[in-house]
C-alpha cells in the first residue's frame, strides 16, 4: 500500500487521489498510519462482502467446528506436556 502524509495530501492532492484510484493508499500523521483514501466503488464493495468471522462462546460453536478445532486443542496440550517435560 502506498503511504502519504497528510501534508503532502494537502500539497498535492491530485497525486494522492489518482495513486488512491489504482489502489487504496495510507495517509499517515506522525509516521503512523491514520487514515486509508479510497475509491468510493471499492469502499462500497468492501461494506458488502462483509466479515464472515465469527466469534463463539465455548458451548455455541456448530458440532462441525468443534470437530475440527478440539483435535487439533487435543495435540497442542499434548504436545505442550512433551515439552515441559
Amino acid at each position: 500500500m502506498q503511504k502519504f502524509t497528510t501534508v503532502e495530501l494537502l500539497r498535492d492532492i491530485k497525486t494522492v487521489t489518482m495513486a488512491a484510484d489504482r489502489q487504496p493508499v495510507a495517509i499517515t500523521q506522525h509516521r503512523k498510519p491514520r487514515y486509508v483514501l479510497m475509491t468510493y466503488d471499492e469502499f462500497e464493495a468492501m461494506k458488502t462482502r462483509g466479515d464472515p468471522r465469527r466469534v463463539y462462546g465455548a458451548n455455541e460453536a456448530p458440532q462441525e467446528l468443534v470437530d475440527i478445532i478440539m483435535p487439533e486443542l487435543d495435540r497442542l496440550i499434548a504436545e505442550g506436556r512433551e515439552t515441559d517435560g
